[in-house]
């Protein structure tokens, strides 16, 4: 930092001029100004923005207008290291307070806050949670509280942590310090939990729509996952991605198996040595084109903007842990994809999950909706996005074109006879048999099994011969998520009647499934480039990609702290050939024209003598 903190704050007054000479971005987005004046004015805020949507901003610019250290709460060490970095980048004064750091380097970050030359100051909750840590802020200027992740304090949330509900005794810490509590995630009923735990003060609330319309949503059935996950890879070559699986065994056993196939694939899941998985969290980070596979243990705060794909080997625990994990594809605003296979399998093991928890009867109902609510969704015929969002409690919203179902509905065929054939062997079967034993009954197979039970003698033996095992468990899938059909974990998952079956197997009702299509629909026209960059452009974007990675690597950050693909985008089409032309392109500001400047202009007028 050159210029002392203070004249600082008075050289860039208005949240405009921040924006501007820092960031390098012309306007705000949404409601990023409207939120940055209810801070500086003192208002305690509620902040609902979608991943990608500038959150950070929020209360990063109200920190540099306001004298004083803004405290910025983060459940997450790695998080907090990697926006610290970006900022220091932008010339910006910010530091955190972690265990990873030595007694005289937290001493340090200490003394900045109490000469108020810190602007921002990230902590966990559990270290503001301690009495010494709070005695000694309430001693310093603190002009803001900032709680990112806010729906962790929701016990209906999807992420709920027990420090967080340990926050509220900031107000009567902290009582003139406005607080902002911001999440990207929540349903309506875990927003008012947010603001009843946090005790925030007649919150001004700032709730952004939760569509994401650069990311496609693909949901398909599970026939062969290895192969369906293939068949969607070769759409993203030298992409970056992240692939989530539920087990770590699977995490392990998928990585080796895309490296055998070429691909650079890194595991991460809570099993692994913390070494091993920082390092594997940095390769991520700082190199392109690679695909992190791992358990829900890796993603919350990961600042990539450059993800172009998530795939969801198994289900996720509910739709809101699936907008979550989906949502970090493409926060940079382009294009991203979305893949989810899902079988039978998953049902089951996700139900015996809920059954075998130790929690109360109504968390159990709770989770069980949830999984129900998200069944329900990856079965649906129509517009994918429209039910997404209605869940979050946004009604109202077209058919988006851009999901699977839209672009190619499904075929749906009318299952009431074979559903009535399924439903009449469960019943015949005692109940007590799983699906793939009632399968074989239905199909006539000749195994151990019926010959030990007999159950050849049974009349529905052999009534379903003319549909494949895969067409059965579709069917007894789409039964299940609908309602006709129950699997008991307690019992082997053995298969059980429901009350609403009795009039499917009277006739009272008739069935349309949906017809399980075993190619995924996935619309795959060739790409020259990750970003449809064209044939002629691709050898500047190449250099300056490669120019990226050599600043990033000597300033020892992630290539995109350097500069966001967009911002590069930007020089490829526009060949700024002065520093006043660069300071033009978005996301480049003051400070990173100073460092970075000199050595893009140089590229790109290297590139304009070989054309």
């Amino acid at each position: 930092m050159n210029n002392s903190h203070h004249d600082k704050k008075t050289l860039h007054q208005s949240p405009q001029n921040i924006l501007e000479n820092i960031y390098g971005y012309s306007e705000f987005r949404g409601n990023q100004l409207a939120i940055v004046e209810a801070a500086i004015s003192g208002r305690d805020c509620l902040v609902l923005m979608p991943t990608g949507g500038g959150k950070s901003i929020c209360y990063q610019i109200p920190a540099l207008v306001k004298p004083g250290t803004t405290i910025v709460i983060s459940p997450l060490i790695a998080l907090m290291q990697d926006q610290v970095s970006a900022l220091q980048q932008l010339g910006i004064n910010a530091s955190f307070l972690n265990s990873t750091q030595s007694n005289s380097e937290q001493s340090s970050v200490l003394e900045q806050v109490k000469m108020g030359t810190l602007d921002l100051l990230y902590i966990a909750p559990e270290r503001i949670n301690q009495p010494i840590t709070r005695q000694w802020l309430q001693n310093c200027e603190i002009s803001l509280i900032a709680i990112d992740e806010a729906h962790c304090v929701s016990q209906w949330g999807h992420d709920f942590r027990q420090d967080y509900l340990l926050l509220n005794q900031l107000k009567s810490d902290f009582p003139n310090v406005p607080r902002m509590a911001l999440t990207a995630t929540a349903t309506p009923r875990s927003q008012q939990d947010i603001v009843d735990n946090l005790e925030l003060n007649d919150p001004l609330k700032f709730i952004s729509s939760f569509d994401r319309p650069n990311i496609h949503y693909t949901v398909v059935a599970k026939t062969d996952a290895k192969k369906q996950l293939l068949r969607f890879l070769t759409g993203h070559r030298d992409e970056a991605g992240i692939i989530y699986c539920l087990s770590r065994k699977k995490v392990e056993s998928t990585a080796r198996w895309l490296n055998d196939r070429g691909l650079t694939a890194l595991p991460y899941h809570a099993g692994l040595d913390a070494k091993v998985r920082a390092e594997n969290q940095l390769r991520f980070l700082r190199e392109d084109a690679v695909i992190m596979v791992a358990t829900i243990a890796f993603g919350m705060g990961i600042d990539k903007p450059d993800v172009r794909f998530v795939a969801h080997l198994n289900l996720p625990k509910s739709l809101e842990s699936y907008y979550q994990e989906t949502g970090r594809a493409g926060r940079d605003g382009q294009p991203a994809e979305t893949f989810m296979i899902y079988g039978l399998d998953d049902v089951v093991q996700l139900s015996q999950f809920i059954d075998n928890s130790n929690a109360n009867i109504e968390y159990k109902l709770n989770e069980r909706s949830k999984l129900d609510a998200l069944l329900g969704w990856c079965e649906i015929i129509e517009c994918r996005r429209q039910p997404l969002l209605a869940y979050f409690g946004e009604e109202n919203h077209e058919p988006c074109n851009h999901c699977d179902t839209c672009q190619k509905p499904p075929k749906t065929w009318d299952a009431t006879q074979a559903a009535q054939k399924l439903l009449s062997c469960v019943y015949r079967l005692g109940q007590r048999f799983g699906l793939a034993h009632t399968i074989d009954v239905l199909r006539a197979k000749q195994t151990e099994k019926v010959d030990q039970f007999n159950h050849q003698k049974l009349s529905t033996y052999g009534i379903g011969a003319d549909l494949s095992q895969n067409q059965w468990r579709s069917i007894a899938r789409q039964l299940i998520v609908r309602g006709f059909l129950l699997v008991d974990a307690s019992r082997y998952n053995s298969l059980q009647l429901t009350s609403t079956s009795r009039s499917l197997l009277k006739g009272d009702l008739s069935l349309q499934l949906r017809e399980d299509v075993s190619e995924p629909r996935l619309k795959k026209e060739p790409r020259k480039h990750t970003n449809g960059v064209s044939a002629q452009d691709s050898a500047l974007w190449d250099a300056l990609r490669e120019c990226r990675k050599q600043l990033a690597d000597e300033h020892d950050v992630p290539p995109y702290m350097v500069f966001h693909d967009a911002t590069l985008m930007e020089m490829m089409e526009l060949h700024p050939q002065s520093e006043a032309e660069l300071l033009n392109i978005s996301g480049v500001g003051e400070s990173k024209l100073a460092k970075f400047g000199s050595a893009f202009i140089a590229v790109i007028s290297e590139h304009a003598e070989a054309v």
